[in-house]
């Protein structure tokens, strides 16, 4: 019985060293946030979307440390997969829009949308391109000036009809602007049925001079007559 006990004992000496060097290499565990399910671009994240996950803290990286409160309504700006680990470089900045202000995100492209140049916290103006509206000449016209840029999602792959009818499939960037309520309105408009819609830089480093810029454009300007669609 004696020599079981000190058997026993060895093993347990033996164990608790072990898990003692174990502990010792592996070092503190932290608790990191992953998707539970798909996440859904620009939905506010809820706490069943994650799952916790404990690790060693020195295999996570520091923008995964991150608590469920921190996490709990933000938004990712791109579909997130199950068993992602959410990370803060991954959230949207949160809303910084006044009490008359709204925010709208509008799918641009490459072209339109500044060449992937724009950043939050850039303020750009809005034009829209009008060709194929009943009752509106086909012309260019400015929707809003010196919008602000609140986030910028990430590139995404949407579907849509081609003029002949067929599929076809464009890359697109959301941005999101924080508009007053009548702008927002217009923008909204012109998502819907302007034939193009862009983003136009401001400079960053000296006020804009918007003395002499017209509001809009069309076939006047160029000595022609602006025909409103469907009006012969």
């Amino acid at each position: 019985m004696g020599l079981g006990l000190a058997l026993g004992a060895v093993v347990f000496v033996a164990v608790a060293t072990y898990v003692g060097n174990v502990q010792r290499q592996v070092g503190a565990t932290i608790t990191v946030y992953r998707a539970a399910r798909a996440i859904t671009p620009y939905q506010p994240i809820a706490a069943a979307d994650l799952e916790p996950v404990t690790m060693p803290e020195r295999w996570t990286a520091p923008g995964t440390r991150l608590t469920l409160r921190q996490l709990e309504g933000r938004r990712i700006g791109f579909r997130v997969q199950a068993g992602t680990v959410i990370s803060k470089d991954m959230l949207l900045e949160r809303s910084a829009v006044s009490a008359t202000e709204r925010e709208i995100t509008i799918d641009v492209d490459p072209v339109t949308g500044l060449g992937g140049d724009v950043a939050a916290g850039d303020r750009v103006d809005v034009y829209a391109v009008f060709g194929e509206v009943a009752g509106l000449p086909k012309q260019v016209r400015v929707l809003v000036r010196d919008a602000r840029v609140v986030s910028i999602g990430g590139e995404r792959n949407v579907r849509g009809s081609s003029a002949r009818g067929g599929i076809r499939q464009d890359d697109v960037l959301p941005v999101t602007l924080a508009l007053e309520t009548q702008d927002a309105l217009s923008v909204t408009y012109a998502g819907a049925f302007a034939t193009e819609v862009r983003l136009i830089g401001l400079p960053a480093d000296v006020p804009a001079d918007r003395d002499r810029e017209r509001s809009q454009f069309d076939a006047n300007g160029l000595g022609g007559k602006a025909v409103p669609e469907g009006g012969g």
